[in-house]
């Protein structure tokens, strides 16, 4: 039997109404979608700084673009701790003897500590150890790249975990105290700015690290 146009647009209309209401019902609605979060930014260990630190961090960050003290942590001290080695005698007579409150050599506005990876320190102690218990300064100093004379005799090992205590730190400056100048060109034992001592172990330079934070360990 033909059937009227009209009725076979209606009937079909009708069919499609319902084979789409039936899909949407047993049809798996989506997932709703989480909003796309950005991770907190990382704190800098500058934030830590008083002013005058902070502007010679910046400088110094100017002078190594593009590459500052966020990036040089990141890359170099990925536990976020660092180790120092002292002879016990200066420990003494510096931190024990004077009832020090921070690490370095200080002045009227800051204490300064030449710090590197806790990693890099703690493996040369190790690689440096002697069958009789104690350390072979030669074999310290060159896995250090600095002289022998610097570890005769026992020594003191500082650690600091730079995040959790919160202290200061930036890239080492020719200016700051202790620097070793050179005085020609052609000297190489001596400061090269750039974040890292003259035998290529990474570096940083803690301002006020305090004495009562740090673990102390004694090297024979």
């Amino acid at each position: 039997m033909a059937m009227n146009p009209i009725f076979r647009a209606v009937l079909l209309g009708s069919l499609s109404t319902v084979v789409g209401c039936a899909s949407m019902k047993g049809g798996t609605k989506p997932e709703p979608t989480e909003p796309t979060t950005q991770p907190p930014p990382v704190a800098s260990l500058v934030d830590n700084c008083d002013p005058t630190q902070k502007e010679i961090s910046t400088q110094a960050d100017a002078l190594a673009s593009p590459y500052g003290i966020d990036q040089h942590v990141a890359k170099n001290f990925a536990n976020g701790k660092v180790s120092w080695l002292m002879t016990d005698s200066a420990y003494q007579k510096f931190v024990v003897q004077t009832g020090a409150k921070n690490f370095g050599r200080c002045n009227d506005v800051a204490c300064y500590l030449f710090a590197a990876p806790s990693e890099t320190i703690q493996g040369a102690v190790e690689k440096s150890k002697t069958a009789d218990g104690k350390h072979d300064p030669a074999v310290l100093g060159q896995a250090l790249g600095l002289p022998a004379k610097n570890f005769e005799g026992p020594l003191r090992m500082m650690t600091l975990d730079l995040a959790d205590r919160k202290v200061c730190a930036r890239l080492p400056v020719e200016a700051d105290p202790g620097v070793w100048k050179c005085t020609t060109p052609e000297e190489t034992d001596c400061f090269k700015f750039g974040g890292y001592t003259s035998g290529g172990v990474p570096e940083v330079m803690v301002i006020n690290a305090p004495v009562a934070d740090a673990q102390v360990a004694e090297i024979p």
